[in-house]
This record gives structure tokens, sequence and C-alpha cells, in this order.
């Protein structure tokens, strides 16, 4: 009988530590999910969006809307990769990574309403 068959989700294969392995939740894996989300969107904003000039007529429609999904992406993937390490017992380092775009978005959201411009 091998030792893989024995093995509990949360167990890690020989030589590995517990935070080198992929996410064994599902909310783990929809936190990752979600900040792949927001960074490819982060990217996309910082490539073709940003460098559009100020007289594209759709441009003062689209892109509200698009910041607001992108922010909402980064804030989803922690909410759901903080719900997945404290109520599924997570323990993989890309969930604890996920945690990032979530504390961003706050920190921004939170920059905007207490430091005025």
């Amino acid at each position: 009988m091998s030792t893989e068959s024995r093995m509990t989700p949360h167990d890690s294969p020989a030589g590995w530590h517990p935070l080198f392995r992929r996410p064994s939740t599902r909310l783990g894996w929809w936190s990752i999910a979600l900040a792949v989300v927001f960074v490819v969107l982060s990217v996309v904003n910082s490539a073709v969006f940003m460098r559009l000039t100020a007289d594209a007529p759709w441009r003062q429609t689209v892109l509200p809307f698009y910041g607001i999904a992108m922010m909402a992406c980064g804030l989803a993937a922690g909410i759901v990769g903080l719900l997945a390490i404290v109520r599924q017992h997570e323990r993989s380092l890309f969930v604890w990574l996920t945690l990032i775009p979530g504390l961003g978005v706050i920190l921004l959201v939170l920059g905007e309403f207490l430091v005025p411009h």
C-alpha cells in the first residue's frame, strides 16, 4: 500500500512543507482564481486603458465600471482567502498571497476617504 493513499488533504508529500503545496479547499481555489483575475485586470488597465488619450468618447463610461469590477475582484480574493484560512484551515502559501490584493484594495479605499485631495 502506498503512503499517498493514506494522506489526508492537509498532509504534504514527503519533503514538502505544507505552505508550498496546492490549495486543498474550494475556497482556496476560488481565492486564487479571483486574485489571478485581479492581476490580469490590473495589467490590462495599466497597459491599455491608462495609455489612451483623454478624448476617447467611451472612456468616461467604461472605465469606472472596469475599475469597480477590478477592485471587487481584489477585495473578493482577499475575503475568500481569509475565509479559507480561518474556517477551513487552508495553509497553502498561494492562498496566503491572495490576502495581498484584498489588503491593497482596502488600503486604497480607506486612503481615498481619509486623506482629502
